[in-house]
């Protein structure tokens, strides 16, 4: 007997966006308006597929939500699968633990939600599969969580479903559930479909230890393609497992050289240039760009006098790419180049009087003061943002900003 599997993990229906939203609020409804279509596209392809069942390796929502109709919205789709005849297995995650709320939903009798004081196990006896889950009681589940996964059943294909981080070594993500590769290898399993990390992973092939990614890109943290996996069963055993894109919109951050640019006309061309690349790349989806100017560059005082201008001059430029191409953010990463003192001793330096001020003994120490202090009064959900952009030599951008509005008023007409 052949048939094919869909694993899926961190839907996060109607995730927030509120960095993002603080940006740019149209920018913001499109990207979450991709996360309906991304889970849309998800239920299209387990049809399409003729999928024997779907799993959902837990954080369908992102904790309560503001509108029943986010609520609504999952329980329609649901009931769209289960009219084409094929069930759904869910473990919750830490983000569904959070919500009140959606363990009420009315979900088709085709929908199973694993409980949370032990693993359970369906058997879909018709095709020999034992799936055994567990979904997170609270937001931090208990201590040996995994320890209660039964051993595998005989006879039967068995997959696991797990929210977890596994080691704790993945990213920045928060170690949920933590266990080893050996500790899940041990239960005798065929396919642990996890979720939890938002990047697709094989872990392991022996057996297939998994992570399907989210399906939608939340961030400029979650950059290209992002879906879930097909899995493919023939004899009783696991013959491929094959990604499948179902993104409606598509972060990227990326770096450009621009060292070899003389004017910033040449920038924006290289801009414009670059941009051409990404959208391609995204084949026709709606894009976010942060993009990273670095290299050295005579024109770096001037070009951090005019970050605001670079950025309303890029973005109008992606519109020529694209009508859905939006610049998220320009962060300046190049440096002048070495300045030659003046062979004139009574010149003034204006160059040489910041650079000492920037060398001043007391100064790193008042600036990160002054970090931490605006940093405080930001909305936490802004907060990683701002220290990404607090840079080591961030009084060296300083020195650099405060030559280019000089050289810019300069050079402005009377």
């Amino acid at each position: 007997m052949s048939f094919t599997f869909i694993h899926a993990a961190d839907l996060h229906v109607d995730s927030p966006l509120a960095a993002l939203g603080a940006k740019d609020a149209d920018v913001a409804k499109l990207f979450a308006l991709a996360g309906r279509k991304a889970v849309q596209a998800l239920i299209d392809e387990a049809i399409t597929s003729k999928a024997a069942f779907l799993l959902i390796a837990g954080d369908i929502f992102d904790g309560d939500w503001k509108d029943v109709a986010t609520g609504m919205f999952m329980v329609g789709e649901l009931a769209r699968l289960a009219r084409a005849g094929i069930p759904a297995f869910i473990i919750k995650g830490n983000h569904d633990a959070d919500s009140v709320v959606s363990g009420n939903l009315p979900y088709p009798e085709t929908v199973k939600v694993f409980g949370g004081k032990k693993a359970e196990t369906h058997l879909l006896e018709h095709i020999g599969v034992a799936l055994h889950g567990r979904s997170f009681p609270h937001r931090v589940p208990p201590d040996g969580f995994v320890d209660s996964y039964p051993a595998a059943v005989a006879g039967y294909l068995n997959i696991g479903l797990l929210h977890t981080a596994l080691d704790g070594t993945r990213g920045d993500h928060a170690p949920y559930a933590p266990c080893s590769v050996a500790q899940l290898q041990r239960l005798g399993y065929d396919y642990w479909a996890l979720g939890h990390i938002h990047q697709q992973q094989i872990v392991e092939q022996n057996p297939w230890i998994v992570y399907s990614g989210n399906i939608q890109g939340r961030s400029v943290r979650e950059t290209g393609a992002k879906g879930a996996m097909r899995v493919s069963v023939a004899d009783g055993r696991i013959t491929s497992v094959t990604p499948v894109i179902l993104d409606a919109a598509r972060w990227a951050n990326d770096r450009l050289d621009i060292s070899h640019c003389l004017s910033e006309a040449d920038i924006h061309a290289a801009m414009a240039g670059h941009f051409t690349g990404v959208h391609a790349q995204a084949e026709n989806r709606p894009v976010a760009l942060r993009l990273t100017l670095h290299g050295t560059n005579a024109l770096h005082p001037r070009l951090m006098a005019r970050q605001q201008e670079m950025l309303d001059e890029a973005r109008a430029r992606a519109l020529h790419v694209g009508a859905d191409f939006w610049v998220e953010r320009i962060i300046l990463a190049t440096r002048a180049p070495k300045i030659v003192a003046s062979a004139e001793p009574d010149d003034l330096n204006v160059s040489a009087l910041l650079q000492a001020a920037v060398d001043a003994p007391e100064m790193p120490s008042l600036a990160q003061e002054a970090a931490q202090t605006f940093a405080g009064k930001l909305p936490v959900s802004l907060r990683q943002e701002f220290s990404d952009l607090v840079m080591a030599d961030a009084l060296a951008q300083a020195h650099a900003l405060l030559l280019g509005r000089l050289d810019f008023e300069r050079s402005e007409p009377e």
